[in-house]
């Protein structure tokens, strides 16, 4: 009854700005915002001061006001990354004005504008949370080393697990909890049943830039535990009618035959009148992967011998100065065609491997990944409340390798499609010159179908169908312009259906299949955040803030190792998590610093475990602690240096006492909590023409666990990891104004090393070496 009326309220103060706006129809004000280059800027905020005016500017850099009472006003232009500008107007009776405004541009990095902490457009020097953004230009110059966008994270992202070098990305979590993957919002994840296929879900070509909110968010919804990485695609290029880019490229191993494979990108943009446009696609053929002393690395969820299709496309209309219509597809598929099969190795001893055979079943890899969403944009709906609102689709199939574990063998799918609707409103609200709010709210409103069966058509998880339904509010106050506090809250309404099933037979005449009765779980809570952050001083931009996620526990889990005969006796608890941070950023001349210090709780947690042969999640207390530092220095504007340290470690509480030192408390394994990273860049551009971007990244110890006393052998997640040291470097060459060369080498020195993964599974199969010397040479036209 509490939950219900709580709705009832949240919904009442979210649909309240729509009846309290008002407005008259006299003097009218309008304006362009450009910046030096003529380039229109979209989301400017403009305000006429000692009034409650307020608005930003759309897609062609316009703003309007309108039913402005006569007299003199001081109209104030800004967006972060632009020094802003005031002009003194006067406007007179009936009047029709039109102004235009220049920006010129403010490089410091805390101007930065996100929109994924909040689903608006803000600046980070006013987020109460840590972030860390991709540019086009960084996600250019890591392609170049590898389109692979775990490694490209892995290298970029401070608190994000190191890449596995593998299809999947199973341990490579996000301060040590599971991370919700977006593209344009639309959620990849697929939280009912993991298969971690999610960060390697669209090719980097077609993204625009990353954006990583590190810490628990409800912002989304499901899944969120650890932050959220949303993928934002390509927009058109400003001022083009038609336009293009060509690239072509060829990879392979430095040692080793078999190992050549290209790879081809076409894009075409523009925009003619009220239309614009971006479509794309590329092509990826890999050869054989081979470690760094000419070894094949084996192919089992491997990178080696795959193709990879991305199909995208993105077309909008201005339906006016202040309405957008926009459409966006994208299909990424990656298919692996081996002619090796894999030769166990030893733990400890020497590594698993490819060799020349017949691979059982399908070919391994994801089949599709369709991402479709429709969105409409009104600058202005209705007073100064701008609304989004959008419909998508999801539909994802995986296959994964052939493995002997089933009785009589067999290959698992996943099968997962999203179908959701969002409406998100924004209103502003200016109390005086020193206090001004904005409001946030709105509806999201998704189902989830998703299953893992066999290819043989033996069911491993049952149709799990969810519906989602959560309204939402978060605002954002602005005291004296530099005091920012944030604070929102979520309602989520979960329901979802489980399809009756048996679980999969161990031997003979359906032998050890237990028939289990699904139905349905119901799910409600109330999740908030409450965050501030002072901006006076770019020597020192501090914050602090306490967030809150919700996700349904991992179900399909669950369900197949099933021992009891109804739905209602196996343990399906949500996870709530509790993250509390406090960190700064700085800017001193030519340095850039940024710290943060993070403790994450939850009451149940996911600790995976294996139990006599089989994967359990061991459902206890959970403490999550860790800090990141981060620092970037520019010489001279031809060469820089930067790079970042991350620390996260945790534990359960066994006996549940409050406290997590007692002797029966455990760590979390490191499919959990990775290794401590540090990562170094050195970049230089003093020559003409040329620039050079060398990476180190170090991989630190873990080794909190025995061997088990039965066997001898490490359990799943607890082989000790030992460190290692790796080096790329990405180079380009400016041929012509359209013509320009690169040439990346991954693993530079051609060390040879285990990744992480490789060393904490503790077993025979998956114990491989990591990629040798890689080379990608590429040319790319621009026109």
């Amino acid at each position: 009854m509490k939950l219900r009326s709580l709705l009832l309220y949240t919904t009442f103060l979210i649909f309240i700005p729509l009846f309290t706006f008002a407005q008259s129809t006299q003097n009218i004000l309008t304006g362009t915002v450009t910046d030096s280059d003529h380039q229109k800027i979209t989301n400017a905020n403009v305000q006429l001061k000692k009034s409650s005016l307020k608005t930003t500017t759309d897609q062609n850099g316009r703003f309007q006001f309108k039913g402005i009472p006569s007299g003199t006003y001081t109209i104030r232009v800004s967006v972060t990354g632009y020094d802003s500008q005031e002009s003194v107007i006067t406007i007179s009776a009936d009047q029709a004005l039109n102004l235009e405004f220049s920006l010129q541009n403010d490089n410091a990095d805390l101007n930065e504008v996100i929109v994924s902490a909040s689903r608006k457009a803000e600046s980070l020097s006013q987020t109460p949370s840590s972030v860390t953004i991709l540019t086009a230009k960084d996600i250019a110059t890591q392609s170049t080393i590898s389109p692979n966008l775990a490694n490209i994270l892995a290298y970029s992202v401070p608190g994000l697990g190191t890449s596995t070098n593998q299809t999947g990305n199973s341990g490579q979590t996000l301060r040590g909890r599971n991370v919700l993957v977006l593209v344009d919002g639309i959620p990849q994840s697929t939280p009912l049943r993991a298969g971690g296929r999610d960060i390697r879900s669209i090719d980097p070509s077609v993204i625009e830039r990353v954006e990583v909110i590190k810490g628990a968010t409800a912002i989304y919804g499901n899944g969120a535990e650890g932050g959220l990485i949303n993928y934002i695609t390509k927009k058109p290029v400003a001022g083009k009618k038609f336009g293009g880019y060509s690239q072509l490229g060829m990879t392979g191993n430095t040692k080793g035959d078999s190992t050549l494979g290209f790879r081809a990108v076409q894009q075409f943009y523009g925009k003619d009148g009220k239309i614009d446009y971006v479509v794309s696609g590329s092509y990826e053929k890999t050869g054989v992967y081979r470690d760094a002393k000419g070894e094949v690395i084996s192919p089992d969820y491997g990178l080696g011998e795959t193709k990879t299709y991305n199909a995208f496309a993105k077309i909008g209309y201005d339906i006016s100065a202040k309405q957008r219509l926009e459409l966006m597809y994208n299909y990424f598929s990656s298919r692996q065609h081996s002619e090796y099969v894999l030769k166990n190795g030893i733990y400890g001893e020497k590594p698993a491997i490819g060799v020349k055979g017949v691979r059982k079943g399908e070919d391994e890899g994801t089949r599709y990944n369709h991402n479709a969403n429709l969105q409409y944009t009104n600058r202005q709906i209705f007073g100064q409340t701008d609304l989004q609102a959008n419909v998508y689709l999801q539909d994802f199939y995986t296959i994964y390798s052939n493995v002997e574990s089933f009785y009589e063998g067999g290959q698992s799918a996943i099968k997962s499609r999203k179908k959701g609707a969002r409406v998100n409103l924004n209103t502003p609200l200016t109390f005086s010159e020193q206090v001004s709010t904005q409001l946030n709210y709105g509806l999201d409103l998704m189902n989830d179908n998703t299953s893992q069966s066999l290819t043989d058509g033996r069911v491993w998880v049952p149709d799990m169908n969810m519906v989602n339904f959560a309204p939402y509010l978060q605002t954002t106050t602005n005291i004296l312009r530099n005091l920012t506090i944030k604070g929102g809250l979520r309602i989520e309404n979960i329901n979802i259906k489980v399809d009756d099933f048996n679980t999969l037979a161990t031997g003979p005449n359906n032998a050890g299949s237990i028939a289990v009765q699904g139905g349905k779980l119901n799910y409600n809570a109330l999740v908030f955040n409450l965050g501030a952050r002072y901006s006076a001083s770019k020597l020192f931009n501090p914050f602090v803030s306490y967030a809150q996620s919700f996700s349904v526990f991992e179900l399909g889990r669950v369900l197949r190792a099933a021992q009891s005969n109804t739905l209602s006796q196996l343990q399906t608890k949500p996870i709530i998590v509790n993250n509390y941070e406090a960190g700064f950023s700085s800017s001193i001349g030519n340095l850039n610093v940024s710290a943060a210090y993070y403790i994450s709780t939850s009451k149940l947690g996911a600790n995976l475990l294996e139990v006599d042969g089989k994967y359990i999640s061991q459902r206890i207390p959970e403490r999550v602690s860790g800090y990141e530092i981060q620092a970037d220095y520019m010489f001279t504007k031809d060469l820089s240096i930067g790079g970042n340290y991350a620390f996260v470690d945790g534990k359960g509480d066994v006996d549940d006492d409050g406290k997590y030192d007692g002797p029966n408390d455990v760590y979390l394994n490191t499919t959990r909590i990775p290794p401590s990273k540090a990562t170094v860049y050195l970049k230089f551009s003093g020559i003409k023409n040329f620039t050079f971007d060398l990476n180190w990244m170090r991989v630190g110890n873990r080794d909190h666990f025995e061997p088990s006393p039965k066997t001898g052998k490490y359990l799943i997640g607890e082989g000790p990891v030992k460190a290692y040291n790796l080096f790329n470097l990405a180079m380009g060459y400016q041929a012509t104004k359209a013509l320009k060369l690169n040439l990346g080498l991954e693993n530079l020195f051609n060390k040879a090393y285990y990744p992480s993964i490789s060393q904490f599974y503790g077993n025979n199969t998956i114990y491989t070496r990591g990629n040798g010397r890689r080379f990608n040479l590429a040319a790319g036209y621009s026109f």
